[in-house]
């Protein structure tokens, strides 16, 4: 190389370092955007429904979603339809391996890509970025990854989500391992993100093994008698079962024993110990039978009943290392089992998916959880295993897109994510021609669509009639009145659950009246949405008892710019 050539290439470089981004933290990102976000600048996204592939398992059940399409532009609609509505979200998106797995700007990222982690990166940021605005105050991110980008996505979690903390789970999803050059990989994490100084995270069920059993009566500094009064009482104990609790014994009353015989034939145990110092309960007397249920009766030395406590509950530990969480055996060979011959790389463990969702969301029944890197769609399965198991109505929006799965069989949304989903709800047969019973549950499968506008932030007058006439179904799934009832040139109807969505199209109002009209005689809540030029130009005017009028389209154009300033 001569000296010019190699002077040329060090300008070229420096050229191309000046175009890189970089925050406070210090990540890299690339100074060209993503076209999918270039494309929101000149069009906007909407949903429309694929109503063929509709599932329906009873009307009462809650309506979840499937959103195929590029995950930004699902992230830019769930912005005005789902904002501060979201209790959990889950996602899993590409390892950044360098296989070959996923996409930046329609090309393929190898290991051979110098800019590999800066494009990841990127397109981390831009849908994070989207994301934090759909949590609920105490909402929760989970996020899985491996080792090649864990170091630098905490960086950027901690840069968007700055009111969070973080807390990584080690979790050992492949047994055997994968033989590294010097280590054989067994672990990938779930980092969950959680609002700082909030108890956010549930208790586990324990196993058997697991079962701390333990006096009820408490022992060492602070346990005696007079250290809380109101915990010491007689627990009534009849044929070796507890039938009762008795009130707070006077401060003049010392039982003879721990064991005092009563003439019905029940047994009165108080919290003496074997000196005969009286002690106390660990529980109050007020409290104590909430806890009943975990109440065991020991027999000790002399025939004395002792009550112990059995905590089949604790807090989550750090490492799990359960075989449930086999990717291979309860990820892989499960989605086989589901759709045969099924070739979608590396799906998660069912069970590794519904520990991370039970643990936020198990104390949740009514909770909504989004994945918008749904893949084969693990996360709506564990949801609808989690309502199942408990009588929760829990709701899932499940995001991908329909590209081929690194070359395998047809789009992941309508060959893989799609029909897992419909038989789980529905049923299936695995491979010994078994019946599996279907779960329940409904689902609505949506498609992103663009609408164009020209300029986002100058949209001309026909491009908000354009976005009016088009927005009808992503309003539906705001409101989740999913069910069109009817459509003209001048309105729009949708219906659900007890109560309806109107669109009224036009500038001209001459028949907003008879709409209206219509809409009174329903005589149930009606979410009307009305065209204007500007905002709040008809609230006052038709808004009544059941009527809620909102203005169409400028609130959602004022998301849109809003996401265009990230």
């Amino acid at each position: 190389m001569s000296e010019k050539d190699l002077q040329n290439e060090i300008l070229d470089l420096k050229a191309q370092v000046k175009k890189l981004q970089k925050n406070n933290l210090g990540l890299v990102f690339e100074d060209k955007p993503e076209d999918v976000v270039m494309d929101c600048r000149e069009n906007i996204p909407v949903l429309k429904e694929v109503k063929a592939k509709r599932i329906i398992s009873d009307e009462q059940n809650p309506n979840n979603l499937l959103i195929e399409g590029d995950n930004y532009h699902s992230l830019s609609v769930l912005n005005y339809t789902h904002k501060k509505n979201i209790d959990l979200i889950y996602i899993d998106p590409p390892y950044n391996t360098g296989a070959n797995n996923w996409k930046y700007n329609n090309d393929y990222v190898d290991k051979e890509d110098a800019y590999r982690h800066s494009k990841w990166l990127s397109l981390m940021r831009h849908r994070l970025n989207l994301a934090k605005n759909l949590l609920k105050d105490d909402g929760v991110l989970i996020c899985a990854i491996d080792d090649n980008e864990q170091a630098h996505i905490s960086v950027l979690i901690e840069s968007i989500f700055s009111a969070h903390e973080q807390h990584a789970i080690t979790i050992v999803h492949n047994p055997k391992g994968v033989q590294g050059k010097n280590f054989s990989y067994t672990h990938e994490y779930a980092i969950f993100v959680v609002p700082k100084d909030k108890k956010i995270i549930g208790d586990r069920s324990l196993t058997e093994e697991e079962i701390y059993v333990s006096n009820l009566r408490n022992w060492g500094n602070e346990s005696e008698r007079t250290d809380a009064k109101n915990c010491f009482y007689p627990i009534i104990i009849s044929n070796n079962k507890i039938v009762g609790f008795g009130g707070v014994s006077p401060d003049n009353f010392h039982p003879k024993s721990a064991n005092e015989k009563q003439k019905d034939g029940t047994v009165h145990v108080y919290p003496i110990d074997e000196k005969g110092i009286e002690r106390k309960w660990r529980y109050a007397r007020q409290s104590v039978e909430e806890i009943k249920d975990i109440l065991q009766i020991k027999e000790s030395r002399g025939d004395l009943v002792q009550i112990m406590i059995a905590k089949d509950y604790g807090t989550y530990k750090t490492v799990w290392t359960d075989k449930k969480y086999d990717a291979s055996e309860y990820g892989t060979k499960l989605l086989r089992e589901i759709i045969p011959n099924c070739d979608f790389d590396f799906p998660k463990s069912l069970y590794t998916v519904y520990d991370c969702l039970f643990a936020v969301v198990g104390n949740r029944p009514q909770a909504n959880i989004l994945d918008f890197f749904a893949g084969s769609g693990t996360t709506g399965h564990a949801v609808l295993e989690m309502n199942k198991k408990d009588g929760g109505n829990r709701k899932f929006i499940l995001c991908t897109n329909n590209e081929n799965n690194n070359g395998g069989k047809g789009g992941i949304a309508e060959n893989v994510c799609y029909p897992r989903v419909k038989a789980v709800i529905k049923g299936y047969k695995n491979k010994k021609n078994e019946k599996v019973a279907g779960l329940g549950g409904n689902l609505s499968y949506y498609q992103t669509d663009l609408v164009n506008i020209e300029k986002i932030h100058k949209i001309p007058d026909e491009a908000k009639i354009r976005v009016t006439y088009q927005a009808g179904e992503m309003i539906a799934v705001r409101e989740d009145t999913l069910n069109e009832v009817e459509k003209n040139d001048w309105w729009q109807i949708f219906e659900g659950k007890g109560r309806m969505t109107a669109i009224y199209f036009k500038e001209d109002k001459s028949k907003l009246g008879e709409l209206i009209e219509k809409l009174e005689k329903k005589n149930t809540p009606v979410a009307l949405y009305i065209f204007s030029w500007g905002k709040n130009e008809y609230k006052g005017e038709y808004s009544s008892e059941n009527i809620r009028v909102e203005d169409i389209p400028e609130p959602i154009l004022e998301v849109y710019k809003e996401i265009n300033r990230l």
